[in-house]
């Protein structure tokens, strides 16, 4: 039960810079959200936003990370 606490603690941490490096850094990240494949709809009434290239993006990042840790940590 110990390090289920500590795993949570991490997880936190890592959110709270995250976040924070998004904040601080939102001036030079203008493209997140506006790559080629990202689809946007708008009409009278209606908008549609749907970032595909960005999720897509996002994920190769995320698993390349989660790769790379679980590769150093065996």
């Amino acid at each position: 039960m110990e390090n289920i606490g500590k795993l949570i603690f991490g997880i936190g941490i890592i959110l709270v810079i995250v976040g924070l490096s998004f904040w601080l850094f939102a001036d030079k990240l203008g493209w997140v959200g506006n790559l080629p494949g990202d689809l946007k709809i708008e009409r009278p009434g209606f908008s549609l936003y749907f970032p595909i290239a960005t999720m897509l993006l996002i994920s190769f990042g995320l698993s390349l990370a989660m790769w790379l840790v679980g590769k150093f940590t065996r």
